[in-house]
């Protein structure tokens, strides 16, 4: 069985551009659609993404909407608790290969890493 996880030094779910996200007023708070915004760059990347180590400069204080959990992807999404993995899996899966391409080497370690 397939189990998620984030991958190291991926980085595709840092590409916030708003274009690619449509609805996000329907699950981001107010403030929080907000402090996404500020988040983008000119490049459509978030601004606290190292391009050169491909990590989040502010991962442990990265905001609510960056977070991979139940209790989060239950009040956003209204996913329940027992459908979070293949979801997760689904929304990496699409944000991948729309940032990298579905023959990338970021989708081949996405894949193995959670056993696809």
């Amino acid at each position: 069985m397939a189990t998620w996880r984030c991958v190291k030094q991926c980085g595709a779910c840092c590409h916030l551009d708003p274009d690619d996200r449509p609805g996000l007023e329907l699950y981001l708070l107010p403030q929080e659609l907000e402090q996404y915004l500020s988040l983008v760059g000119p490049d459509g990347w978030c601004i606290n993404f190292d391009h050169e180590s491909r990590e989040c400069r502010i991962y442990d204080s990265r905001p609510r909407f960056c977070r991979v959990n139940a209790e989060i992807f239950g009040e956003m999404y209204g996913i329940e608790p027992e459908e979070l993995n293949d979801f997760a899996i689904d929304c990496c899966r699409q944000q991948i290969e729309g940032v990298y391409g579905d023959r990338s080497l970021e989708m081949i370690r996405f894949d193995y890493q959670v056993g696809l």
